[in-house]
This record gives structure tokens, sequence and C-alpha cells, in this order.
């Protein structure tokens, strides 16, 4: 499942409709790993879209408990998105996101060994893909916000079928199309949540070997709405 994804620069929000006005002070990584803070767009206050920067994995590291072994919510199951106690609660008060990228990333088998393949648009556009979203009050009275992408079953898809081991269950993130965006962010029940995560047609995507660099430290960045 996807742990590490390119964000869009500044420049690309351009192409991402009324998201192009972010403040001036934000800094974020092109690589985005656990507990890096990046773009995600979410519902405002008003109902309107809204842009804030979240740290990526819905339970921070900072958030668990000394004593507590480590554990990872970058990625939230769809079979399980009502069960799970670190994504429950979000899902039930519809607290969906959007987060922006130009790419994820994924391993392929396919040469008998792992690949670090980059999967996009095939018009190499950003794009964004579905999740949930939480705030955290931090050690010195700070609210912070969290997000985790959601995953469906990609079995049967001809292109994401090709990622992870052979044995290992397919599993695929959910593309959320342009025109889309505001109905998902709008979403007033589950089951009409749940009605949008589906897949992408491997048409309208590729994906291409990519081979890991060495990761970024995190860039400690203010946790501020667009709006």
């Amino acid at each position: 499942m996807c742990v590490n994804y390119h964000s869009p620069t500044r420049e690309q929000f351009g192409t991402l409709g009324a998201f192009s006005e972010l403040p001036a002070d934000w800094r974020w990584p092109d690589e985005v790993w656990k507990d890096y803070s990046a773009p995600i767009v979410r519902r405002g206050g008003d109902g309107s879209p809204s842009v804030c920067l979240a740290s990526y994995g819905m339970v921070p590291r900072r958030q668990i408990p000394p004593g507590v072994k480590p554990f990872d919510t970058m990625n939230a199951r769809a079979e399980s998105l009502g069960e799970r106690r670190s994504f429950a609660p979000a899902w039930r008060r519809l607290q969906l996101c959007a987060v922006p990228m130009t790419w994820f990333y994924e391993p392929c088998y396919e040469s008998g060994r792992a690949v670090r393949h980059a999967i996009g648009m095939h018009d190499d556009q950003p794009f964004f893909v579905a999740g949930l979203w939480r705030e955290w009050t931090e050690a010195d009275g700070r609210v912070e916000s969290s997000f985790t992408q959601i995953t469906i079953n990609a079995d049967e898809h001809p292109l994401m079928s090709r990622m992870h081991k052979p044995d290992d269950e397919k599993r695929s993130l959910v593309v959320i199309a342009p025109e889309e965006l505001d109905d998902w962010l709008a979403c007033r029940d589950v089951e009409t949540a749940r009605s949008f995560l589906r897949h992408y047609p491997a048409q309208g995507m590729r994906a291409w070997a990519a081979p890991q660099t060495v990761k970024k430290a995190p860039e400690p960045s203010p946790n501020l709405s667009l709006f």
C-alpha cells in the first residue's frame, strides 16, 4: 500500500482549480512520507473547499502513547473504515478530504525483485485521492491536523494489479475525478461516500520505474486554513 507520494509544487497548484492561492509561508517536501506535512483539501466551516497542511498518517507518531508499539495509519482499508478505531470516528463524521499529488509509489515485482514504480495520470497532471482527516491537540495547546488515504482492492485492475508481491492482495488508492471533488467532500452519509470508492480507469493512468532517492527530512510548517 502507498506510504510515499510526490506532492504538487506551489506552481502546480495553479492547475487544481480554486487552490492556486496558498499562503507564502507554507513549506512542504516534494516527497511525502509518514509524519511529513503536506496540503490536503477538505470542507471549510462555510461548506466550501479549504486547504490546510496536515501530517501524513491518521495517528502521528508523536500522538502514540509511551509504551505502545508504533503502528502505521497512512492507509485506511475501505472495507473496514467503520470498524478500525483509528479511522471509524472520522468516517462516521464524514471528515473526508482529498489529497493532491502528482504521483504515488508502489513496488512492482515483475522483474523478480522489488522495483519502486511511480503511478500517475496519463497526461502527467496533478490529481486527488480520497482520504480522511482528523484534528489533534498538541502538548503546547496548538490544534493540528492529520490525514490518511483510503485504499480499495485492486486484484482486477489492469495497472494496479501489477504492483506488490505476486501472492499479496493488490490494493490501490482511490483517485477522485476533478469533476467529482466537490461532491466527494460534500457527502452527507457514509453510503454516499462509499459510492465514490471505486477504481479510476487504467487507460487514464501510467506507471514507470522510479528508484528511491535519499529521504528528505521533514520540514515543519504551520497548519493554516486557506479560507
